[in-house]
């Protein structure tokens, strides 16, 4: 199917009967998903405790110059200390056996399966990315949880190839995009569409890096980044919608409803966090909605406060790297309103309107 259909706003070509009938069967599906990953929530939490998979560790800090900032944000933290790491894994395990089990169910019943692409491909690409991104963070919670490879050389050689590993399966999910998808364009607002051929995969490849990494970054305060993410995600949901792709609204309908339910039990103070199981897996993910939609550009207006936060980060180490001087007392930037007084559920309630806005600002550009 060509991509160009991505331009197209089909919906109003669809009777307002079947767009209810759609909406109430999504709507219903993220209810469902919502009140699974609430009952299952409590139980879950548990088995961290039981498992030992609860945080314990310390906040680290970039620079030499930042230790003292960390440091004492640690002290206002003590009471953090054994909250459990994980929550990640429940979304992603719930979203991937309930799609897996309702998309068979839809089929049987003699649903209409619209997509933009390919079913199969589209799949491939949403749940290798879902998953593998989960992996290799569920790796690297297990490495700080436990203490795995504490050695000085070990432990700074890591951050690194973690880093790398990211670029490289950001790399290859770039790839099963252009080869097996066909996608080379992209959409600029106001400009049209522009054919970048194989200067696709680089411009993907980074997309999706930079989210990765960049959500990661944010996790840091109770509710901060599943927030942030559930408003970004109900955004790409409604464009999902009116491109009448069964596969991807399928999945955000599922994807949502479980993060709602984690939602409320990360909101400060937090019973459970995500984990970088959690954090790895859904940035990426997110950059993947919105490039198989076709709008990078709105994804980018979208994620914005992510973008704010890795690049807060990146400036305070490029100017320390280069110049020996700080910008801000301490990076991430939710960090250094917090050092400035700021309460945690301010901070992130103040993150949350800002996506909100940013949000329509991002779906006003995927219109225009």
């Amino acid at each position: 199917m060509p991509f160009s259909r991505l331009l197209l706003p089909e919906l109003f070509f669809y009777p307002n009967f079947f767009f209810n009938q759609i909406m109430a069967l999504y709507l219903g599906i993220l209810i469902f998903s919502f009140i699974l990953t609430g009952l299952l929530m409590i139980p879950f939490i548990n088995l961290l405790y039981r498992l030992h998979l609860t945080y314990h560790t310390q906040i680290p800090a970039l620079t030499k110059e930042e230790e003292a900032e960390f440091s004492q944000l640690h002290q206002q933290q003590t009471w953090k200390f054994g909250t459990p790491v994980g929550g990640g894994i429940l979304i992603i395990a719930v979203t991937s056996v309930l799609f897996v089990l309702l998309y068979q169910i839809l089929t049987w019943f003699g649903v209409t399966i619209t997509s933009v692409f390919s079913h199969k491909d589209e799949l491939n690409i949403i749940f290798f990315t879902f998953v593998s991104f989960a992996l290799l963070g569920l790796y690297d919670d297990i490495i700080k949880i436990f203490n795995i490879g504490h050695h000085k050389l070990v432990s700074n050689s890591w951050p690194r190839r973690k880093t790398f590993l990211i670029f490289c399966l950001s790399f290859f999910v770039a790839i099963m995009m252009h080869l097996n998808l066909d996608i080379s364009i992209i959409y600029v607002p106001l400009f049209g569409v522009v054919n970048f051929g194989w200067w696709y995969v680089p411009i993907a490849t980074l997309v999706i890096s930079v989210f990765c990494k960049a959500f990661d970054i944010t996790d840091g305060l109770d509710g901060l980044a599943p927030g942030i993410l559930l408003f970004c995600l109900i955004a790409f949901w409604a464009i999902s919608l009116t491109y009448l792709d069964t596969v991807i609204s399928l999945f955000l309908a599922l994807f949502i409803g479980s993060l709602i339910a984690f939602v409320y039990f990360n909101v400060y103070p937090a019973r459970i966090w995500l984990g970088n199981a959690g954090s790895l897996s859904f940035g990426a993910t997110l950059a993947i909605i919105g490039l198989l939609l076709g709008k990078t550009f709105a994804l980018l207006v979208v994620g914005s406060v992510f973008i704010l936060e890795a690049v807060s980060q990146m400036a305070q180490i490029i100017s320390v790297t280069f110049f020996k001087k700080k910008i801000f007392s301490v990076t991430p930037i939710h960090y250094w309103l917090q050092s400035h007084g700021w309460s945690e559920p301010k901070i992130v309630m103040r993150f949350w309107l800002l996506t909100i806005f940013m949000a329509i600002l991002g779906l006003w550009f995927a219109t225009v």
